[in-house]
Formats: structure tokens, C-alpha cells, sequence
């Protein structure tokens, strides 16, 4: 059974746990209605979506964490927690999930494969959210990889378009490649800090920052990050995901996944930032990439 651990309000971790859940089970009803099914698609995305803000918008203001057995051998639980930061994403990842969604109606032909487009973007919203609310580095890392494989799949719909296809490649190959690194700066943080919980590492910055290792780690991580925001020099990848249907490319790469990166430096600022390699990493990257791309 879940183990709740709440900041501030008991109940409001089954609205969590909710949040979590609803994209995922609407992705497989999704997949499982007539390819045809345009209207009851489109309705079924739409209500799922709206479920999910309405329920991010009931957590406002609350600090709430669930933490469920994972891998107890291992020393792994499954944690689904929420804070400022995290609520502001949440909203983002929702509210634009479900205007996509009603533009997506008018804009599919009647012609294209509905129900795997609905299901591919609810679980692309799914996995968005499993990162966004992961207070687990390891589950982080395993959300973050599962948004490249969806991002691949949605990018590649048109698959009969050679564009597509490369474009979709493309994308996987450099942002799951970006994950890999990821993943070896978060075993270093877990081998430093001893624990893989995000509230532990955030509290451990003192500790990181003084461990040899640290740097390493930090530009692993930040590997990670700058290749799923499609920063300098991994920024190629992004002009040609845009072969995907007008609305994938307005919610992945406009909207959400790109944003992933932002969002995994402002949640670790805690534990990584303060120190000249951190200013040097980020600062110079975040610089050369606004010059480049003005």
C-alpha cells in the first residue's frame, strides 16, 4: 500500500496518484477505440486532459509526496511528489495538452490513424508528468527516456514521409542518447549522497559540491538536459522534428519537451548550482545558444 508522506494537507495524495494514473489509463482506451473513431477520440483525449488540470489546479498551493515500494532491495520507491516548481509544470503540461488536443480535431484528416495519435500523445503526456512529479532520480531518468521514445513515435506518425522519418531518428538518437548521460550523472549523485530520494539530494548540495565527483556529474546531467531542450550544440535535432503534425510540434517541441531541460536544472539548482562550473556549463551554453538562435 502506498506510504503518504504530506507537507501540508492529508488527501490530497490520491489527487495525486490520479494525476498520475488517468493519462496513462486514457492512453490505453485511446488505443483501443476504432482508428476511425475521430469524434469519440477526440472527446476521450479532451475529457482526459481536462480531468488532469482540473485535478493539477485542486493541488494548488499543497506540498504532498507518496511514496510506493518499488525495488525495496535495491533501496528504490516509487515517489510521486508535488511542490511550486512541480505544480507550475504540471499546469503547463495540462492546460496546453488539452487547447492541442481541441485544435488536433480540426486539424487531422479524417484519412489519418486517430486512435494511435491520441494514445501516443496521452502517454507522451503521461511520461511528462511522471518527470515532472518523479521524487526519485532513477524513476526521473526512467520518464525522461520514455518521453524520447514517445517523442520518436509521434515525430515519425507520417511515417510514409521520408522527412518524417529521419526527423524522428534524429530526435531519438540525440535526445535518449542525452538520457544515457543523464543517467550516469544521476549514479554519481546516487554514489555520492547515498540515496537516489530527491529530497535527500536537494538537501545534500553542501556535500555534492565538495565530493570529487561533482563536476563530472554536473556535466552529465547538464548533457542531458541541453540535448532534450535542443540547446547549443545539440539544437540541430529540433528543426527537423517539425515534419510532425502541427499539433505534436506545438506541444512537444514548443511547449513541453523542451522545456524538460529547464526544468531538470531548476530542480536540481539546489544541489548543482553556486559554483563556477556551474555558471561556466549552463551560463555559456544558455548565452551561445540565444545569440545563435537570435
Amino acid at each position: 500500500m502506498p506510504r503518504a508522506t504530506c507537507w501540508c494537507s492529508l488527501g490530497s495524495e490520491s489527487i495525486l496518484l490520479s494525476l498520475l494514473a488517468l493519462p496513462f489509463l486514457g492512453s490505453a482506451a485511446a488505443a483501443l477505440l476504432p482508428p476511425n473513431a475521430r469524434n469519440a477520440e477526440a472527446t476521450l483525449a479532451a475529457v482526459v486532459m481536462l480531468g488532469c488540470l482540473i485535478l493539477t489546479l485542486a493541488l494548488y498551493g499543497a506540498k504532498v509526496r507518496v511514496d510506493v515500494p518499488w525495488l525495496p532491495a535495491y533501496g528504490l520507491d516509487f515517489v510521486a511528489r508535488i511542490d511550486g516548481l512541480a505544480w507550475m509544470f504540471c499546469t503547463l503540461v495540462t492546460g496546453i495538452g488539452f487547447l492541442v488536443v481541441l485544435y488536433a480535431r480540426y486539424y487531422m484528416s479524417p484519412q489519418d490513424p486517430i486512435a494511435r495519435f491520441y494514445s501516443l500523445l496521452l502517454g507522451f503526456m503521461a511520461c511528462m508528468l511522471g518527470v515532472v512529479l518523479s521524487g526519485n532520480l532513477v524513476q526521473l531518468v526512467f520518464f525522461w527516456e520514455a518521453t524520447s521514445l514517445l517523442s520518436f513515435l509521434l515525430i515519425g506518425y507520417w511515417h510514409r514521409n521520408a522527412a518524417a522519418r529521419d526527423g524522428a531518428r534524429m530526435a531519438l538518437v540525440i535526445t535518449a542518447g542525452g538520457g544515457l548521460f543523464l543517467l550516469g550523472g544521476v549514479l554519481l549523485l546516487g554514489k555520492i549522497v547515498g540515496s537516489y530520494d530527491l529530497d535527500v539530494v536537494l538537501a545534500s548540495g553542501d556535500l555534492i559540491r565538495a565530493d570529487a565527483a561533482y563536476v563530472p556529474a554536473l556535466a552529465l546531467i547538464a548533457v542531458g538536459a541541453l540535448t532534450k531542450s535542443a540547446q547549443f550544440p545539440f539544437h540541430f535535432w529540433l528543426p527537423h522534428a517539425m515534419a510532425a503534425p502541427t499539433p505534436v510540434s506545438a506541444y512537444l517541441h514548443s511547449a513541453t519537451l523542451v522545456k524538460l531541460g529547464v526544468f531538470l536544472l531548476a530542480r536540481l539548482w539546489p544541489a548543482l548550482a553556486g559554483t563556477d562550473a556551474w555558471i561556466w556549463i549552463v551560463g555559456t551554453t544558455g548565452l551561445v545558444t540565444q545569440v545563435l538562435g537570435a
